[in-house]
């Protein structure tokens, strides 16, 4: 089967207030948190010399951010080829809900699964990210 997600790029959800979580979670699990939550830092099984990250990010009770899903939580897959992706994905019948982004970080795009969730896809530049992120949670 060819790759289309490889891991977990973020979890991203909703709270009343984020500071406050974040807060919380720094003081009672020990994650070092800045303004976007924190980036756990891991090594790929295919190439362990590779850096990683998996963004936790609590957002607004109120973001607009996962719209048009109603739901609480938004997951980013980590993607290979998001172009490509996108590509066989319309031709699947897969909600696309927006055009792919372009950042100095990777690409992105948002698409809808069944049960309405709204999933962020991220074919990411983990160099670039690596030198973006402050809070990081390491092992």
């Amino acid at each position: 089967m060819e790759k289309r997600v490889t891991g977990i790029g973020g979890i991203f959800f909703k709270v009343k207030d984020p500071n406050q979580t974040k807060d919380w979670y720094q003081k009672h699990l020990g994650l070092n948190t800045d303004q976007y939550g924190t980036a756990f830092e891991w090594r790929g099984s295919d190439n362990p010399h590779q850096k990683g990250f998996t963004q936790w990010s609590p957002m607004k009770e109120d973001t607009q951010y996962f719209k048009p899903s109603e739901k609480d939580f938004m997951i980013n897959y980590r993607v290979e080829n998001l172009v490509e992706l996108v590509q066989k994905l319309k031709a699947e019948g897969v909600t696309i809900l927006d055009e792919i982004e372009d950042t100095e970080y990777g690409k992105f795009v948002h698409i809808l699964d069944p049960d309405g969730h709204s999933l962020e896809l991220w074919e990411p530049i983990d160099e670039v990210y690596d030198e973006l992120v402050k809070g990081r949670t390491k092992s």
